[in-house]
C-alpha cells in the first residue's frame, strides 16, 4: 500500500468484526483472505467487515449505532454468521493515514461466537477463511507466510494476550476503545505508522528521541512498539 498521494481523500466510515470462539479452550480467531483480483488490499488477511451502506442508518446522527450495524451486515454477507449487537464490543477505531489513495475511518468490535455456526464465504471478494489462534497466525506473518497491514498485526497481538472467551467476555466490555488515527513516514527505507504517544508523532519524524508507540513496516515485516 503507498502513501504518498498529494491529496487528502475522505475517510469512509467502516465496521469490522474480530469474531473469536473458544470457551474454555484456546481461542481462536476468524480471519479472511481478500481475493487476490480485489484492488484493495487484494491477498490481504483481515477480519470481515466494509463500508457503512445507506441502509445501516444515519450516520450523520447516530455514528456508533450505524457502525455497529453495519458490523453485523457485513459479518453475515462475508461469512454467513449472524450475530447480534449484545456479542460485540467496540475495542478500537482506525483511521487510515492522510495520503492513501482508499482511506476509511473503522470501528472495530471483538465479537464472541458461542453457539456452532458454519462460515460460508461468497469465493469472490473474498477467497477463503481459517480459524486462527493468535500466536499461530503472528508466528506465521514473522515467516513471511501471511499477509496483514499494522490493524490487523496489531489487534492479533492484543487478542494474544487472552487465554479464551471467557477472559475476553469479563474484560471487553470495561475497555476503552483505543484511538489509532496514524502519521506514516519513512526512515531507513521502512514505513513507520506513529501513533499518539509516540515521541516524533506530533512532528512527523520517527527519528525524534523518546516514548515509542509505532509500527515498523519493511517490506512483509512488521513490528509494533508501544512504551507506557
Amino acid at each position: 500500500m503507498e502513501f504518498n498521494s498529494p491529496e487528502v481523500t475522505p475517510a469512509y466510515p467502516s465496521a469490522t468484526v474480530v469474531l473469536v470462539r473458544g470457551d474454555e479452550s484456546p481461542l481462536e480467531v476468524l480471519m479472511v483472505r481478500r481475493s487476490q483480483d480485489v484492488r484493495h488490499m487484494g491477498g490481504m488477511w483481515v477480519f470481515p467487515g466494509g463500508r457503512v451502506d445507506p441502509a445501516d442508518g444515519d450516520f450523520d446522527a447516530e455514528p456508533d449505532a450505524t457502525a455497529l450495524a453495519a458490523a453485523i451486515r457485513e459479518t453475515r454477507e462475508e461469512t454467513g454468521l449472524e450475530i447480534t449487537a449484545e456479542a460485540l464490543h467496540y475495542i478500537s477505531h482506525w483511521t487510515t493515514p492522510k495520503g492513501a489513495k482508499k482511506r476509511f475511518a473503522t470501528w472495530f468490535y471483538v465479537g464472541l461466537l458461542h453457539e456452532q455456526q458454519d462460515v460460508v464465504v461468497d469465493g469472490g471478494e473474498i477467497a477463503e477463511h481459517r480459524w486462527v489462534r493468535p500466536v499461530d497466525a503472528l508466528a506465521e506473518q514473522a515467516r513471511g507466510e501471511l499477509k496483514l497491514m499494522p490493524p490487523t498485526f496489531i489487534t492479533l497481538l492484543e487478542l494474544e494476550r487472552f487465554g479464551n472467551c471467557a477472559s475476553i467476555a469479563s474484560e471487553a466490555p470495561a475497555m476503552e476503545p483505543v484511538m489509532y488515527a496514524p502519521r506514516v513516514t519513512e526512515l531507513d527505507g521502512a514505513l513507520h505508522f506513529l501513533y499518539a504517544g509516540d515521541a516524533g508523532f506530533e512532528a512527523e519524524d520517527p527519528a525524534v528521541p523518546g516514548q515509542r508507540h509505532r509500527c515498523i513496516m519493511a517490506g512483509d515485516s512488521l513490528e509494533y512498539l508501544r512504551e507506557v
